[in-house]
């Protein structure tokens, strides 16, 4: 492509700027701007860096403005539930990272499996000039319960829940605009952990002596540690495929309860007790429930071999103990 069709201008490289937009910039947001500005600055004069990074947020609340500003992220005031907010975003930004999650369980009626936000944000993109590439952060409940089999993404969504068909119906959404020119990369994540993130631990749950399923009426989960998916996140945008869809996990293999019994033993907290399904049912919300009635197990192929991540934390062992094998590594 001639330079002066280029997105970026027909400038040289190095005076080019790169507008990259997050939409849900929540704990997993801020991880990867840090990580963006990170890697900016140790580029800086490599004739191989990525262009300058000019990096904005969406946001619908003032509050937010001085944090933002404060990690060197550009504020814009929008509401994802209000369309006519999203108008700005058309023709602006060359890639856009969108975190932000479908509306709650109380969405009900005859759109109750419509994730209205991200068909806003869609519209909105299409006003004007596209951008490049786009990163849908979506969720691995869209496979449903898989029976503990390993799943690749090429599986068939069987959503069970309404958050799922909402996840479903948001990543046909931003399929849709990679048909018209946007390089679209799905990131389908499961049970996001950290020592740092606010309710990243298991910690609350352990002390309040939540129950998990017996043995033989367990499930198979995955995680990712909050930083590795960012990490991934950051890969996708500039490496993933057009409409490629990436699962992302690490490289755990436990059930439920076995996450559990770890997390207690590192933390030095009593192991929790375990029931039989049927007594569960009748002690557990059934928000968690739902989570207890799906076993499966990740295949993270593609997002190795393709975005070429190497995890911090390959498993939730070494997360949960703070031990990075990056650190490790670097001091053998």
């Amino acid at each position: 492509m001639p330079s002066n069709q280029s997105p970026l201008g027909a400038l040289p490289a190095r005076f080019r700027r790169m507008r990259v937009l997050i939409i849900g910039c929540g704990d997993v947001g801020m991880r990867a701007a840090r990580q963006l500005g990170a890697a900016g600055a140790a580029a800086a004069g490599s004739p191989a860096a990525r262009p300058r990074v000019s990096l904005s947020a969406l946001t619908s609340s003032m509050d937010r403005r001085a944090p933002l500003r404060g990690q060197g992220i550009q504020p814009l005031l929008g509401n994802l539930d209000d369309e006519a907010t999203l108008r700005r975003l058309a023709g602006v930004f060359h890639r856009v990272l969108y975190l932000a999650p479908p509306p709650g369980e109380g969405e009900t009626g005859a759109r109750w499996w419509r994730d209205r936000r991200s068909e806003s944000v869609v519209r909105a993109l299409r006003l004007r000039a596209l951008p490049d590439a786009l990163v849908y952060v979506s969720t691995t409940g869209v496979y449903g319960d898989c029976e503990g089999a390993t799943v690749s993404e090429s599986r068939p969504v069987a959503p069970a829940t309404p958050r799922a068909h909402r996840r479903v119906n948001a990543e046909r959404a931003m399929r849709h605009l990679g048909r018209v020119g946007t390089r679209v990369s799905v990131l389908r994540v499961p049970g996001i952990y950290g020592l740092d993130r606010e309710g990243g631990t298991p910690v609350a749950r352990l002390q309040r002596g939540t129950p998990v399923l017996a043995a033989q009426d367990d499930v198979y989960t995955n995680h990712i540690q909050a930083d590795d998916l960012a990490a991934a996140c950051l890969a996708a945008l500039w490496r993933g495929r057009p409409q490629r869809v990436y699962n992302v996990g690490d490289r755990s293999d436990l059930k439920m309860g076995d996450y559990f019994d770890l997390a207690a033993d590192l933390f030095g907290m009593p192991r929790p007790p375990r029931v039989a399904r049927d007594a569960a049912t009748q002690q557990l919300p059934v928000s968690l429930l739902s989570f207890m009635s799906e076993s499966r197990r990740l295949d993270t192929t593609r997002m190795h071999d393709e975005l070429r991540v190497v995890l911090r934390y390959p498993t939730v062992r070494e997360g949960l103990s703070g031990l990075s094998m990056r650190d490790e590594n670097h001091s053998a």
